[in-house]
């Protein structure tokens, strides 16, 4: 049986969807407005996709995804702008957190732009699977602030070279470079047959192999997050608070 509903406050349009089918259960980004920038909204109904994933016992496999090309801008500049970043830097650390211990496998799959706090989501899942159109960069740099939230799952997939270039530079890299860095785990020409294919996989695996294989898996990057995610988090909001970075932003915006 297919559920369908969507996640957001009654008042508002759906900014994220869910489904659940065979075994997957689909996790829809669809904010087009601001492309799919991690607003308040947002971010809470993709904590509530993973909570129902986690409670339906039919589900075994969580699939992040996009409802358009571009998966995520990253941080929301307007309400950074108007309200601070102290409650979104910390909860962006744990929408990371979240994804690296759930107890079930999460597979992203991209055809497009992933920017700055997007990146940390791909890097706290467990597979990820872009065509080759999918476009990376860490523009944190560009706009007076730092990929602090990010820095614990993004490095961790990252090669420190890599790393250092991506978050000095903010140059855009396209996805065979992001595979080659080990922020991907695959680039298919045929996307969706990939996911297909690892989902099926994922789906013989039995739910404590899975759980406990994570658990294994990603036992040092969740010690990390748990160690040190306050301090990113606290970083993070007071870049976004400094008058140079609300410059920087509002510039930015004002170009859109």
């Amino acid at each position: 049986m297919n559920v369908s509903k969507p996640v957001s406050k009654p008042d508002s349009p759906p900014l994220v969807h869910y489904s659940a089918a065979d075994g997957v259960a689909t996790i829809t980004l669809d904010s087009p407005h601001n492309r799919n920038a991690l607003s308040r909204l947002l971010v809470t109904g993709l904590f509530d996709g993973l909570d129902r994933a986690e409670q339906d016992d039919e589900v075994k496999v969580v699939l992040l995804r996009s409802a358009d090309r571009v998966f995520c801008s990253g941080a929301d500049l307007s309400e950074a702008t108007g309200e601070g970043m102290a409650e979104g830097a910390r909860r962006i650390v744990e929408l990371q957190r979240r994804i690296v211990s759930s107890p079930k496998p999460v597979v992203v799959r991209l055809d497009g732009p992933v920017r700055a706090g997007g990146i940390g989501i791909v890097a706290a899942a467990d597979i990820a699977i872009a065509a080759p159109g999918a476009t990376f960069a860490l523009t944190e740099v560009r706009l007076g602030l730092a990929a602090a939230v990010i820095s614990l799952t993004v490095f961790h997939r990252m090669g420190s070279r890599a790393g250092s270039r991506a978050v000095l530079t903010g140059e855009t890299f396209d996805a065979a470079t992001a595979r080659e860095w080990g922020l991907l785990t695959e680039v298919a020409e045929d996307v969706d047959a990939a996911v297909d294919t690892v989902l099926a996989d994922l789906g013989k695996g039995h739910p404590q192999g899975l759980r406990e294989s994570k658990r294994v898996v990603n036992a040092e990057l969740l010690e990390k997050l748990d160690r040190r995610g306050a301090e990113m988090a606290e970083l993070s909001a007071r870049l976004f608070g400094s008058d140079e970075a609300r410059e920087a932003m509002l510039a930015f915006l004002s170009k859109k």
